[in-house]
């Protein structure tokens, strides 16, 4: 997708949905290029660890499909996480919900718009 669009592969994140020991649900976006450490997933929320949820569990909890998940107009709210590079970007994209269809915009107005945290999320 980041050739498609002549992007920045760091700058082109993916939304991913889990669930921690708790049973609560949690969103983390990452650089598409990248995989989420479940360790330091599971600290960043405070859980004693996180767990992907299963891809048919996706779109009855949040509305979206595999490849077209966006932190944007979930079912449901969840406790949303960036990577911390996403700081390093005046415009980060992602997921609009459906596939193919991409959001670019701050971090910052994101984070207007979902509540964010940011932390050290990749491997």
């Amino acid at each position: 997708m980041a050739r498609i669009l002549q992007l920045d592969p760091d700058a082109l994140f993916k939304t991913l949905v889990t669930r921690g020991k708790s049973g609560a649900h949690y969103v983390f976006m990452i650089p598409v290029a990248e995989s989420l450490d479940l360790k330091k997933a599971a600290e960043l929320v405070k859980e004693k660890s996180i767990e992907m949820i299963a891809q048919k569990e996706l779109f009855p909890l949040t509305g979206y499909v595999h490849g077209g998940c966006s932190p944007i107009g979930m079912k449901k709210q969840f406790p949303t996480a960036i990577d911390e590079t996403a700081q390093l970007f005046d415009e980060i994209t992602f997921s609009g919900g459906h596939i193919g269809v991409q959001i670019t915009m701050s971090p910052d107005d994101l984070a207007k718009i979902v509540p964010l945290q940011f932390g050290d999320l990749c491997c």
